[in-house]
């Protein structure tokens, strides 16, 4: 009877979950549902799905609408017309300039249902019927369509649960519509009565009207839909060949071809490993899933791409040999059967990490290549500040309250009614859908049209992209391709191409000699002494900490510290214990005899998920289609508590029947259990493993080039700063950005880094352009007035570049420039120089002298670039007179010192009982590294201020060589006035402090650039 329901999905609409939509009508005694979300299918195959466990019947379409405007409602009477259905629609999400129109086209396999006009004057076809809603009744009577009654069915649309429903209703339409609560329009709203009644009470609603129940029950009762979910048979591409035979020829060619580049003298280990993979590959359906990845990253290589293959398909012999991996197996002992096995129903993930620069043209490849490809979106939903934000807007709040509530700086009940209303709605909404988005790499390869399973809407990348998510997806048998951006693989391809123009002279780089990197002594001291600023996956402050407790200078060790440092390790109290067993060898023998046995490697402490499904199986006695269970759990894509307790119980009787006593058991679940959505399988942490060698290698030998390369690629776990400090730290010498020199991206020339006119806040891509476009094309600059004549500027965009100095090669102060600039060029719209025959003299204006300092250029610096290229301590107010330096700290364990230092990083976090505190990051004078720990007590007391440097006072703590400070309190220091808008004794109050000059004279610090005027000749 109800051809009509929305739910959350409705975007902006409906405020009703999937599965409460089907709890409700269970409910109120409905057998069959129509979900028909408007211009949306995102909820059609979970709907499908869920729609067992309520014993209803589904039926699924869409509510086609103009905004809120209803066109007219498609049902599907069967899987065909789901098809049609969806890509009638896609048609209008593909173009945003399409209207619905009032009619709708003649679709195979569905139903049509135009909402009841007075104006109404269809000819109606046979699939077509006039809804009827409740508050229509009356009007009916005396219409022309009481005599057409065959063509007339029940319209009860269903939006809301409750009165409360409605409400949430309107704000999410006020929001959509970008306006206040009180000026929203009624055009832009549903119905209030837009909820369910229970069967009884419609049928008894629409009495007088018969004929009416009876069409809208032959309507249901002719819509038929049915998706499988078995997962049982994959529903990706079935082959990449003409046939699955020739796939499984093609693949087991490319996998013995493979061997000769991977292995010199592959012994029977290998061989029998090979064809044990092959065989469960063909029986699972899995080859094609293999070919198509090693199609992808066969052209990547063609094209001279860097990438990098991860995932559980690491542990796979076969992605070794096809090159879609660089992982040996063999070599790290990578379990098997955490890859495949009989009892894995989906494919091995295989995600495929690429620059940044080249997913988009790898992307292009996929969807030119392989006929049924989509993106997969991602939900984003409403968030608890954000929607304070938005509701706050529709109540019309100042943005000073608001900014009190989203702080939560407010006690509830002394709240004012309406702030109060926004907390109650921005806690009700929290979660539900706001609008799709693209999900960050997943691309699927279907057998089917697309269009068999959801609509598709076109992002600004141009891809359809699905109305389903990756679970959903995975639900009906649409496995991902994962393919990724990652800055690191960019990072290292830029460093090779800038240490070859930078020493031409030098034989080429060959990144890919692992072997050689993983025996190399300056990579092991790299990583035994945790200096590995700017290497992938090894640069944040917790790695750097856990290198140096770990001592780590090996691959396998690396591998270990990249997988125990994930939450689920971390949080389960394994880390710690892993780390005692590592310092500490004796302590070894406490490990369970059995646990040690299974993970020897890691002296009996889980690690990696094949450690969790190696426990499960031995220790445990699961089977491995009980510990795929397991396995799926910890991926973090499903909903991993459902999937660890079907198997939690099993485990328990299963131990207790072999006599483990109960507390062990319980040890060993907790673990376990700690690493649901978390874990890292062996062959991930071995591929991250892989790209850190690279890096670090760059890293050792070239780390000016390499540097710049991360500075170019806009860095990774840090701010650019502390890259551009870290280069300086290698006797990088700095410049800002120079007329003469620079390019859009940062360069080198010997040692001297030329930081790029890209990272000059407000210059206009077109100027940077036309500058390097006129140098290249005529020469080098050499006046003011020669840049002027050759390159069209605004006197806004001159202004950027004469702050930044990048005119210093002239010797005249920038503040003489900035008036010349002021006097010779209009403040009319800009327009290209034509080359005349006759040159026009410019007239020169006597301009005043006028001189700027030091501190004016760092200030400058500070607005232009984010960060001043001096050393910022030399900014304090009161020159810093604390002689504390970081490596003075090891030797004052338990000592309360205060030390002075820059902060760069912050890491939020909360205890078991939900306070707030954190983990600091800071520089000190010399610019080594401080790292500080704020709890609870401390952090709300003194709370960071942004950047800046901070004077830190706390007890120094030491453990496996690593050092901390336990913050007791902490200040801010405040820095001198701009003097750029201050009066002029301060400036005369700087010139009376030490100049920048005597701080380089007195070598104090590292982080001090090597600041002098330089001509082009000195360059």
């Amino acid at each position: 009877m109800y051809l009509n329901c929305h739910t959350y999905y409705s975007l902006r609409y409906g405020t009703i979950a999937p599965r409460q939509l089907l709890a409700i009508a269970s409910a109120n005694g409905a057998n069959t549902l129509a979900l028909t979300d408007i211009n949306n299918t995102s909820a059609s195959l979970d709907f499908v799905r869920l729609s067992e466990k309520y014993e209803i019947k589904p039926v699924v379409g869409v509510d086609f609408r103009n905004g809120a405007q209803q066109q007219f409602v498609l049902l599907a009477k069967n899987n065909n017309g789901f098809q049609n259905i969806n890509s009638y629609l896609s048609t209008f999400l593909h173009d945003s300039h399409l209207k619905i129109p009032e009619k709708a086209p003649q679709l195979d396999d569905t139903f049509v249902i135009y909402p009841y006009k007075n104006q109404n004057d269809y000819t109606l076809k046979d699939n077509e019927f006039l809804g009827i809603k409740p508050k229509d009744l009356n009007a009916l009577k005396f219409s022309k369509w009481n005599k057409l009654q065959h063509k007339l069915v029940v319209l009860k649309t269903v939006s809301f649960q409750n009165k409360k429903g409605f409400n949430t209703h309107r704000l999410l339409r006020a929001i959509d519509n970008n306006t206040l609560l009180s000026k929203l329009s009624k055009t832009e709203e549903g119905d209030p009565n837009d909820m369910m009644l229970p069967y009884n009470e419609l049928c008894e609603t629409y009495e007088e009207f018969p004929q009416l129940i009876k069409n809208t029950q032959s309507v249901l009762e002719n819509c038929q839909i049915e998706f499988d979910f078995s997962q049982e048979v994959p529903n990706n591409q079935k082959s990449y060949t003409e046939n699955e035979d020739s796939d499984y020829t093609l693949l087991k060619k490319l996998t013995y071809e493979g061997l000769p580049y991977r292995y010199k003298n592959p012994d029977d280990v290998i061989y029998n490993r090979i064809k044990k993979e092959l065989e469960i590959i063909k029986e699972k359906g899995f080859v094609s899933y293999f070919l198509i990845n090693w199609r992808i990253l066969e052209y990547a290589r063609s094209k001279g791409y860097f990438y990098v293959g991860r995932g559980s398909g690491a542990n796979s012999i076969v992605a070794y040999l096809l090159r879609i991996t660089d992982v040996d197996p063999i070599e790290l002992d990578l379990y098997f059967e955490r890859f495949i096995n009989l009892y894995r129903k989906n494919p091995p993930d295989f995600d495929i990490d690429f620059s940044w620069t080249d997913r988009d043209d790898i992307t292009k490849f996929i969807f030119k290549t392989f006929k049924n490809t989509a993106l997969l979106t991602v939900y984003n939903t409403f968030k608890f500040r954000a929607s304070v934000r938005e509701l706050g807007k529709v109540f019309g709040l100042p943005k000073s309250e608001m900014d009190i509530l989203t702080r939560g700086k407010y006690q509830i009940n002394q709240l004012d009614k309406l702030s109060q209303l926004v907390i109650k709605y921005s806690e009700y909404i929290q979660g539900f859908p706001n609008y799709l988005g693209i999900h960050s790499s997943g691309i699927i390869i279907s057998e089917k049209p697309i269009h068999f399973y959801t609509a598709t809407f076109l992002p600004p990348k141009n891809f359809p992209t699905t109305h389903f998510d990756m679970v959903v997806a995975e639900d009906i048998g649409l496995y991902k391709f994962d393919i990724l951006s990652q800055r690191g693989l960019g990072k290292i391809k830029d460093t090779v191409e800038i240490i070859a123009y930078n020493h031409p002279k030098k034989k080429p780089v060959d990144i890919h000699d692992i072997k050689r990197f993983k025996a190399d002594e300056n990579i092991k001291h790299l990583l035994r002494n945790a200096k590995a600023i700017g290497c992938f996956y090894v640069e944040s402050p917790a790695m750097r900490m856990l290198l140096k407790k770990l001592r780590v200078d090996t691959y396998l060790g690396l591998v270990a510290a990249s997988s125990i440092i994930r939450p689920g390790v971390a949080k389960s109290g394994m880390m710690r214990e892993y780390i005692l067993r590592y310092r500490y060898p004796e302590r070894i023998k406490e490990a369970h005899p059995v646990l040690l046995k299974i993970m020897p490697e890691t002296y009996g402490v889980m690690v990696y998920q094949e450690d969790v499904i190696k426990v499960a199986h031995i220790f445990g006695g699961l089977t491995l289609g009980e510990a795929d269970k397991l396995r799926r759990g910890m991926s973090g894509k499903f909903r991993s508590r459902d999937e660890f307790l079907q198997v939690k119980q099993l485990f328990f009787d299963n131990c207790k029947q072999k006599g483990e006593p109960e507390t062990i058991t319980k040890d060993v679940w907790r673990q376990i259990e700690s690493f649901a959505g978390y874990a890292f399988a062996k062959g991930h942490s071995a591929s991250y493993a892989v790209e850190s060698y690279q890096s670090l290698f760059l890293k050792a030998y070239y780390p000016l080039e390499y540097m710049v390369a991360t500075i170019n690629n806009f860095g990774g776990f840090y701010r650019t700063e502390l890259y551009v400090h870290e280069a300086r730290m290698h006797g990088g010498i700095i410049e800002a950005p120079c007329i003469n020199h620079s390019f859009n991206m940062a360069i080198i020339k010997g040692k001297t880094i030329y930081l790029g006119f890209m990272f000059l806040h407000a210059l206009e891509a077109k100027t940077i352009a036309k500058i390097i476009e006129e140098r290249r094309g005529n020469g080098l600059f050499k006046s003011l007035d020669g840049f002027i004549e050759r390159v069209p500027i605004s006197i806004e965009q001159i202004s950027i570049l004469i702050k930044i100095n990048a005119f210093r090669f002239t010797e005249i102060n920038k503040r003489e420039l900035l008036w010349e600039a002021h006097l010779k060029i209009s403040k009319t719209v800009i327009q290209e120089h034509v080359i005349t025959l006759f040159k026009t003299e410019r007239i020169n204006y006597k301009t005043p002298r006028l001189s700027s300092t030091d501190l004016e250029n760092a200030f400058d610096e500070m607005e232009l670039l984010g960060f001043p290229l001096c050393n910022p301590f030399h900014l304090l107010q009161t020159p810093t007179s604390n002689t504390m330096r970081a490596e003075h700290l090891i030797h004052l364990q338990n000592k309360t010192i205060t030390i002075e230092g820059y902060l760069v990083a912050t890491k939020n976090t909360r205890t078991s009982n939900g306070k707030s505190m954190h983990f600091g990051t800071f520089l000190d004078y010399d610019g080594n590294f401080i790292d500080t720990v704020h709890f609870p007590p401390v952090a709300a007391k003194y709370p960071f201020r942004g950047k800046g440097i901070y004077s830190i006072t706390g007890k120094i703590m030491v453990e496996f060589d690593c050092v901390t400070i336990e913050v007791s309190a902490m200040e801010r220091s405040a820095i001198v006035e701009d003097p750029r808008y201050a009066v002029n004794s301060l400036n005369s109050t700087f010139q009376n402090k030490k100049s920048f000059a005597d701080h380089k004279a007195n070598q104090l610090s590292p982080m001090s650039p090597k600041i002098m005027r330089r001509t082009p000749e000195t360059l």
